[in-house]
């Protein structure tokens, strides 16, 4: 669950109070797929609870699974590209949504959360990039797992607040 406190563990309470009232959530049935392989996504997704599947999108082929507290759909919506890999619900599935054109609008907006939500994706990402490289046999798997000082500065605050997502969602 640690990558969703990347980006929660970096943005004010504005930002999240900005975020749950302009999100919504999505439930996904074992086998729907959240975002397919070439075509454009809309969103930026947080897994808030099941197991989402990442495939190859031709065959289907499993790369790996996502639980509660992912970010999905991220490198689309840095790069506008369609995703390279398609997301498939391999249990039941609940999202939180949040709108491209609105996060694109509040970026545009207001420079704090634009530099807090960039710093906090690239983080996301360097993490990522990290355990990938472990994973092939590259680096030190020890020090795959271990979190950046400034990282464990918001880990408290954002386990509060995406505790605070999944309190609203479970009521809608």
């Amino acid at each position: 669950m640690k990558r969703v406190l990347f980006l929660l563990g970096h943005l004010s309470d504005l930002d999240i109070e900005w975020m749950i009232h302009n999100g919504s959530k999505a439930e996904l049935e074992v086998g729907d797929r959240l975002i397919k392989k070439g075509e454009a996504i809309d969103n930026l997704y947080i897994v808030l609870s099941g197991q989402l599947s990442i495939t190859d999108g031709t065959s289907d082929k499993h790369i790996a699974l996502l639980g509660a507290g992912e970010i999905v759909g991220e490198m689309s919506f840095l790069e506008s590209r369609p995703p390279s890999v398609s997301v498939i619900a391999s249990k039941a599935t609940t999202v939180f949504c949040i709108s491209r054109e609105l996060m694109n609008s509040r970026l545009a907006n207001n420079l704090e959360f634009r530099a807090n939500f960039y710093y906090a994706i690239s983080l996301f990402l360097s993490n990522r990039l990290r355990k990938t490289t472990s994973q092939l046999g590259y680096g030190s798997p020890e020090e795959a797992d271990l979190i950046d000082e400034n990282v464990l500065d918001g880990v408290s605050q954002a386990g509060s607040r995406f505790g605070q997502i999944l309190q609203k969602f479970s009521e809608v």
